[in-house]
């Protein structure tokens, strides 16, 4: 019996494959459990429409991450902290207070997305990396005060 995968099955196929399968197995573990379902003509358009869509929908996040980037590279992130002699920054500045900057300007980018090697320790500008989407990485400038 031919089924569309509707999650992964171990040993048997991935979610969104098209696979035959035991009659048995078929009827009495994935279609009884609603792992898979039967791969009539009617479900296979099902399946490849709902393909179709996540793949626009796809193409729309990677869209929507370079025009983020296009308009967050153009600004300066200000961070103002505390610091002391020579430049050099009481604690240090980290992902968490440029994602804060970041908020205050209606930009709505989670720490976790803000890839700091180390926190920044000295004042002055620094670019600092920050991941929008898997495909597209923006260098956001950001610019550390005396407060």
């Amino acid at each position: 019996m031919k089924v569309i995968f509707l999650q992964d099955v171990k040993g048997q196929g991935k979610k969104g494959e098209v696979k035959e399968v035991a009659d048995a197995y078929a009827n009495n573990v994935l279609l009884k459990k609603k792992l898979a379902r039967a791969a009539t003509t009617g479900n296979l358009k099902a399946h490849e429409a709902n393909e179709r869509k996540a793949e626009e929908l796809a193409k729309q996040a990677v869209l929507d991450a370079e025009a983020l980037k296009e308009k967050i590279e153009k600004e300066t992130i200000v961070v103002k902290t505390k610091a002391g002699e020579g430049g050099r920054v009481f604690g240090s500045v980290t992902s968490k207070q440029i994602a804060d900057a970041l908020k205050s300007m209606d930009y709505k980018i989670d720490k976790r997305k803000i890839e700091l090697e180390h926190p920044i320790k000295a004042l002055g500008f620094t670019k600092v990396p920050v991941k929008l989407h898997s495909e597209v990485t923006a260098t956001l400038n950001v610019h550390v005060q005396e407060a």
